[in-house]
Protein backbone atom coordinates (compact mmCIF):
# COMPACT_ATOMS: atom_id res chain seq x y z
CA UNK A 1 0.00 0.00 0.00
CA UNK A 2 1.51 3.26 -1.22
CA UNK A 3 1.29 6.42 1.62
CA UNK A 4 0.43 10.27 0.84
CA UNK A 5 0.91 11.52 3.96
CA UNK A 6 -0.59 15.01 5.10
CA UNK A 7 0.73 14.66 8.89
CA UNK A 8 -2.55 16.29 10.95
CA UNK A 9 -5.32 15.53 8.70
CA UNK A 10 -8.05 12.92 8.27
CA UNK A 11 -6.19 9.99 6.75
CA UNK A 12 -8.31 7.86 3.56
CA UNK A 13 -7.55 4.33 2.07
CA UNK A 14 -7.63 5.05 -1.91
CA UNK A 15 -9.10 2.26 -3.93
CA UNK A 16 -8.95 1.79 -7.43
CA UNK A 17 -12.74 0.36 -8.98
CA UNK A 18 -12.35 -0.19 -12.65
CA UNK A 19 -11.16 2.90 -14.34
CA UNK A 20 -11.96 5.22 -11.14
CA UNK A 21 -10.60 5.89 -7.85
CA UNK A 22 -12.72 6.30 -4.58
CA UNK A 23 -11.61 6.23 -1.09
CA UNK A 24 -12.96 5.23 2.33
CA UNK A 25 -11.87 6.99 5.32
CA UNK A 26 -9.34 4.49 6.96
CA UNK A 27 -10.85 4.13 10.65
CA UNK A 28 -13.54 2.09 8.42
CA UNK A 29 -10.78 -0.32 6.73
CA UNK A 30 -10.04 -3.60 7.78
CA UNK A 31 -7.22 -4.82 5.42
CA UNK A 32 -6.72 -5.80 1.76
CA UNK A 33 -7.31 -9.34 1.21
CA UNK A 34 -5.68 -11.39 -1.78
CA UNK A 35 -8.16 -12.72 -4.37
CA UNK A 36 -10.09 -15.69 -2.77
CA UNK A 37 -12.60 -17.81 -3.88
CA UNK A 38 -15.84 -15.58 -4.36
CA UNK A 39 -18.74 -17.84 -3.10
CA UNK A 40 -21.88 -17.23 -4.62
CA UNK A 41 -25.46 -18.55 -3.79
CA UNK A 42 -28.76 -18.12 -5.12
CA UNK A 43 -30.23 -14.57 -3.54
CA UNK A 44 -32.42 -11.74 -3.95
CA UNK A 45 -30.31 -9.10 -2.62
CA UNK A 46 -28.94 -7.05 -5.89
CA UNK A 47 -26.12 -5.68 -4.40
CA UNK A 48 -24.49 -9.01 -3.06
CA UNK A 49 -22.27 -10.70 -5.60
CA UNK A 50 -21.69 -13.40 -2.94
CA UNK A 51 -19.54 -14.09 -0.14
CA UNK A 52 -16.09 -14.79 1.16
CA UNK A 53 -14.35 -16.87 4.05
CA UNK A 54 -11.66 -14.60 6.05
CA UNK A 55 -10.07 -15.46 9.18
CA UNK A 56 -12.97 -17.85 9.96
CA UNK A 57 -15.82 -15.46 8.63
CA UNK A 58 -18.25 -14.98 6.38
CA UNK A 59 -17.78 -11.28 4.77
CA UNK A 60 -20.63 -10.10 2.36
CA UNK A 61 -19.07 -8.87 -1.05
CA UNK A 62 -21.13 -5.82 -2.03
CA UNK A 63 -21.27 -5.28 -5.99
CA UNK A 64 -20.00 -1.69 -5.57
CA UNK A 65 -18.85 -1.48 -9.27
CA UNK A 66 -22.19 -1.76 -10.40
CA UNK A 67 -23.18 1.21 -8.85
CA UNK A 68 -19.77 3.15 -8.78
CA UNK A 69 -19.10 2.78 -12.52
CA UNK A 70 -22.16 1.36 -14.01
CA UNK A 71 -20.92 -2.23 -14.43
CA UNK A 72 -19.75 -5.20 -12.59
CA UNK A 73 -15.83 -5.45 -12.83
CA UNK A 74 -14.83 -8.75 -13.54
CA UNK A 75 -10.73 -8.07 -13.45
CA UNK A 76 -8.54 -10.10 -11.13
CA UNK A 77 -10.05 -8.84 -7.65
CA UNK A 78 -8.94 -7.99 -4.07
CA UNK A 79 -10.93 -7.23 -1.55
CA UNK A 80 -11.06 -4.10 0.38
CA UNK A 81 -12.49 -5.40 3.98
CA UNK A 82 -14.60 -2.57 5.99
CA UNK A 83 -16.60 -2.24 9.03
CA UNK A 84 -20.26 -1.56 8.40
CA UNK A 85 -22.36 0.01 11.57
CA UNK A 86 -25.97 -1.74 12.14
CA UNK A 87 -27.27 -0.21 15.15
CA UNK A 88 -24.89 -1.16 17.56
CA UNK A 89 -22.81 -3.46 16.43
CA UNK A 90 -20.43 -3.66 14.20
CA UNK A 91 -20.74 -5.93 10.96
CA UNK A 92 -17.78 -6.48 8.17
CA UNK A 93 -18.45 -6.34 4.64
CA UNK A 94 -15.73 -6.16 1.41
CA UNK A 95 -15.90 -4.37 -1.80
CA UNK A 96 -14.11 -5.80 -5.29
CA UNK A 97 -10.97 -4.01 -5.56
CA UNK A 98 -8.54 -3.45 -8.90
CA UNK A 99 -5.49 -4.16 -6.67
CA UNK A 100 -3.53 -1.67 -5.17
CA UNK A 101 -4.57 0.61 -2.37
CA UNK A 102 -3.09 3.67 -1.22
CA UNK A 103 -2.99 5.38 1.78
CA UNK A 104 -4.04 9.58 1.19
CA UNK A 105 -4.40 12.15 4.19
CA UNK A 106 -6.48 15.44 3.65
CA UNK A 107 -9.65 17.25 4.32
CA UNK A 108 -12.76 16.18 3.00
CA UNK A 109 -14.54 18.88 1.28
CA UNK A 110 -18.26 18.32 1.41
CA UNK A 111 -20.59 16.47 -1.06
CA UNK A 112 -22.68 18.48 -3.78
CA UNK A 113 -25.95 18.59 -2.87
CA UNK A 114 -27.79 16.40 -5.85
CA UNK A 115 -24.36 13.74 -5.06
CA UNK A 116 -25.83 10.24 -4.20
CA UNK A 117 -26.23 9.18 -0.48
CA UNK A 118 -23.53 7.23 -0.64
CA UNK A 119 -20.72 9.71 -1.66
CA UNK A 120 -19.70 10.98 1.56
CA UNK A 121 -17.09 14.07 0.21
CA UNK A 122 -14.77 14.55 -2.14
CA UNK A 123 -10.42 14.64 -1.73
CA UNK A 124 -8.20 16.13 -3.48
CA UNK A 125 -5.20 14.02 -4.32
CA UNK A 126 -2.28 15.73 -6.05
CA UNK A 127 -4.82 17.88 -8.02
CA UNK A 128 -7.22 14.86 -8.35
CA UNK A 129 -10.69 15.05 -7.04
CA UNK A 130 -11.61 11.52 -5.75
CA UNK A 131 -14.82 10.59 -4.03
CA UNK A 132 -14.85 9.49 -0.97
CA UNK A 133 -17.21 6.36 -0.31
CA UNK A 134 -19.84 6.09 2.51
CA UNK A 135 -19.69 2.56 3.02
CA UNK A 136 -22.33 1.85 5.28
CA UNK A 137 -25.11 3.90 2.88
CA UNK A 138 -23.39 2.25 -0.40
CA UNK A 139 -24.02 -1.03 0.93
CA UNK A 140 -27.63 -0.28 2.47
CA UNK A 141 -28.67 1.76 -0.38
CA UNK A 142 -32.26 0.69 -2.01
CA UNK A 143 -32.23 -0.41 -5.47
CA UNK A 144 -33.74 2.92 -7.59
CA UNK A 145 -31.20 4.90 -5.98
CA UNK A 146 -28.88 2.65 -6.85
CA UNK A 147 -30.06 2.25 -10.38
CA UNK A 148 -30.46 5.25 -11.13
CA UNK A 149 -27.21 7.26 -9.76
CA UNK A 150 -25.34 4.37 -11.49
CA UNK A 151 -26.24 5.47 -14.52
CA UNK A 152 -25.09 9.14 -13.78
CA UNK A 153 -21.03 7.89 -13.59
CA UNK A 154 -20.41 6.09 -17.33
CA UNK A 155 -17.23 3.88 -17.51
Amino acid sequence: MNTIDNTGQPSFVVLQVGPRRFALPSETVVELAPPVRLHRFPHTSRLISGVIVRRGRIVPVFDAASVLIGRSSSAQRFFLIARRRSDSSSDLGAIAVNGECELASGEMLAPDPDQPAWLAGRLLINDEPVDVLDFEALACGDATAVESHSKEFPS
